[in-house]
């Protein structure tokens, strides 16, 4: 009797957490979006340091390079395609007009 109440307590709240966890997939809020933005800028500004400087050698800056196009991929996979929001002109919702 023990054993169930314990099985029965546990699948409702798997059930309880699962549909509040499906309905974040993939949703960053705004503030965030600008922190992984910031993040990518700073990932690409130590590439371009590492890469402008010849007195560090490959063998050093190589693995550090590599890890940080790594991030930048990983965080570009965060943000998703980017949703440009804007109108669209009026001349492509009109008719054609056709002129004798």
């Amino acid at each position: 009797m023990n054993r169930l109440l314990v099985l029965g307590s546990l699948l409702v709240c798997c059930g309880i957490a699962s549909p509040v966890a499906a309905g974040d997939d993939r949703q960053i809020d705004q503030s965030c979006y600008w922190c992984i933005r910031d993040a990518i800028y700073a990932d690409v500004s130590l590439i371009d340091r590492l890469e402008a400087n010849p007195d560090v050698d490959e063998g050093i800056k190589g693995p550090q390079i590599v890890a940080a196009r790594a991030d930048i991929h990983r965080l570009r996979a965060l943000l998703g395609p980017i949703e440009q929001v804007s109108p669209e002109p009026c001349c492509y919702t009109r008719r054609p007009l056709h002129i004798r």
